[in-house]
């Protein structure tokens, strides 16, 4: 009754920012400030049939179905004022923390409350699912994705070649992250899927061990990248004016997984460094994860070839 709402949606929360989006989209639906929204922990007693959180589809998902859910009910309160005060529809407008009925405005917790003393129903469920995907996995044919993101990145690194120890000295990236729902969320994902990615092809090695067992299997045998490891000069920026031509929350795209892929410009340009020692006359096929040994072996053939 005080106006304000309590949110439960089917995404996991986990550190990437999906409870702030999808309340956002709740905020703007409303016209209400942020800290109005409440949000409620995941739980498949509230929402039954949920999507994983995966392929960067929880922004997307249950921000279309929050969408949905809120103007369910934006609806019957516009249903109530039509009744109530006899305004034509058109003349009922949601405007920050208040609606404008006419020529007046009521305080949106003040409807509300009317809304609830007259018994109009102030829950609903929204539902989404994302359109025109299929795929034929027999055939190796379909449409898996709605639409694409896209991105830049350009890396220098500095390579010591009597020891092959390296660092990222700069990285320049450029996104494309639609109409952003949230830029500081989104510079963060790209941020760490950049380093995420760094760290798949150059320090994350697995090996196995003469009987077949993975002998890194934990943090004290698995170098994942740490903050000393990222680029000295990181520069992030998102595409701008350039929103989703596909319908989806406010014209957003995904930013939590494809900008992982942006770090191959790392291993290429340790690759590029090592074939500098051969003044770029020899491939030298370096494989990840690009380790400080591999880049000294990969050096030392080059060399002997040059």
């Amino acid at each position: 009754m005080d106006g304000s709402v309590q949110l439960n949606h089917g995404g996991t929360e986990m550190g990437q920012g999906l409870d702030t989006k999808v309340a956002q989209v709740v905020a703007e639906e409303f016209q209400l400030d942020l800290s109005r929204v409440r949000i409620t922990a995941t739980s498949t007693a509230k929402v039954p049939n949920t999507s994983a959180t995966a392929a960067s589809s929880g922004a997307d998902l249950n921000g279309m179905a929050a969408q949905a859910a809120c103007r369910a009910i934006k609806d019957r309160l516009v249903d109530f004022v039509v009744e109530r005060y006899g305004a034509p529809r058109e003349q009922v407008v949601f405007l920050p923390n208040r609606v404008r009925i006419g020529n007046r405005e009521t305080p949106f917790a003040e409807l509300i409350e009317a809304a609830y003393m007259a018994r109009v129903s102030l829950s609903a469920t929204g539902f989404y699912k994302t359109p025109d995907i299929h795929w034929d996995r027999k055939a190796g044919r379909g449409r898996p994705f709605y639409y694409f993101a896209y991105g830049a990145a350009a890396s220098e690194v500095a390579v010591d070649t009597l020891t092959g120890e390296y660092h990222v000295e700069r990285v320049d990236i450029l996104h494309d992250v639609g109409a952003s729902l949230n830029p500081a969320l989104d510079r963060g994902q790209i941020e760490g899927g950049f380093i995420q990615g760094m760290g798949w092809l150059t320090t994350e090695e697995l090996w196995w061990d003469d009987k077949g067992r993975l002998r890194t299997h934990a943090p004290s045998t698995y170098k994942i990248p740490l903050a000393s490891d990222r680029p000295r000069v990181f520069n992030v920026d998102l595409l701008e004016g350039r929103p989703n031509a596909k319908e989806t929350i406010y014209r957003s795209k995904a930013v939590g997984e494809p900008p992982l892929m942006l770090a191959i410009s790392v291993l290429h340009a340790l690759s590029d460094a090592v074939a500098s020692v051969a003044n770029h006359r020899v491939c030298p096929r370096l494989d990840a994860p690009a380790t400080p040994e591999r880049v000294l072996m990969a050096l030392e053939r080059l060399a002997g070839r040059a």
